[in-house]
């Protein structure tokens, strides 16, 4: 099942940021550094042009360290592009962004107007709070669900720095298909819209290849099963998810381990490299082309006589 999520709003904004781009000397793009690529919207290279960006994966002291080195390196293959590694908790990293951003527009530093920065992202990234830690107040709504700002707001900083903070964002059409499950397996993805037991079974076909001994750790298994719904059938029972008659309630099992993935419990975890999603997209472009060329063939049958 594709996961999709577009509210009014998110349409709005987009509609809304497209008409300021031109104002903004800087683009700062909060990704999720559990999914760098899945939390990238592909909006911000459409509408940025060559403008200079920094990419912050935040959320890193959620994800495996050695892979977001990696797709830091890379971003930065782009000579436009500069990253950092952020984490809730590392205030004082964030006045670093605001050097960073004089710094990547060098022309202009000494001008008498603020350097406009805006900031952009999906849902539930972390936008709000690293604008408070930029001003060293707090000036912008948090909360810990997607789709807390829906309008975009201003803020002029003593820094020299004029931020546009913008509503989360996602695109009509999630692809890769799995890229729409990253999103919801990290909190991205409002839970209504998406089937508990789906995502959570996802997680796990993923955990049990690339980081089986986070799941024996956690849910203190010695050995794991073999299929994710029968690792959820044993985390239901281990957690005493049953219903009457000892059946496990795959849904409060499901409820749990994604609970225990969005916080951290299970460990520093990475859902995806530059590898993987290099061979998803050729993979989407293979089936692309294939259903043109399917659509191609079945047009010119039905205009031969």
């Amino acid at each position: 099942m594709a996961i999709n999520w577009f509210p009014g709003h998110m349409h709005k904004a987009r509609k809304e940021i497209k008409k300021v781009m031109s104002q903004v000397d800087i683009v700062i793009e909060v990704l999720d550094a559990r999914i760098p690529f899945s939390s990238a919207n592909p909006l911000v290279n459409q509408l940025k042009g060559d403008k200079p960006c920094i990419k912050i994966l935040n959320k890193s002291d959620l994800a495996d360290p050695v892979l977001t080195k990696q797709w830091q390196a890379f971003f930065e293959q782009d000579g436009n592009v500069r990253t950092i590694a952020l984490s809730a908790s590392q205030d004082a990293r964030k006045g670093t962004i605001a050097q960073l951003c004089h710094k990547l527009v060098p022309h202009r530093q000494h001008s008498d107007k603020n350097l406009s920065a805006m900031i952009m992202g999906i849902p539930n990234v972390g936008k709000s709070t690293l604008i408070n830690g930029i001003a060293g107040k707090a000036i912008a709504k948090v909360g810990n669900e997607p789709a807390v700002t829906k309008r975009q707001q201003k803020i002029n900083l003593d820094n020299g720095l004029s931020l546009s903070d913008t509503p989360g964002i996602l695109w009509p059409k999630l692809e890769p298909v799995a890229c729409g499950y990253r999103l919801a397996v990290t909190g991205a993805i409002k839970d209504t819209a998406m089937e508990y037991e789906d995502v959570a079974l996802f997680a796990l076909e993923f955990l049990l290849q690339s980081y089986p001994d986070a799941l024996k750790t956690r849910y203190k298994v010695e050995s794991l099963p073999s299929s994710e719904m029968e690792m959820l059938s044993l985390l239901g029972t281990k957690r005493g998810c049953l219903r009457s008659g000892g059946v496990v309630d795959i849904y409060q099992a499901a409820t749990i381990l994604l609970q225990d993935l969005r916080s951290g419990k299970l460990g520093e975890l990475t859902f995806e490299t530059p590898a993987t999603m290099e061979a998803e997209l050729a993979e989407l472009r293979a089936q692309i082309e294939a259903k043109r060329e399917a659509e191609n063939e079945k047009s010119s049958k039905q205009k031969s006589p």
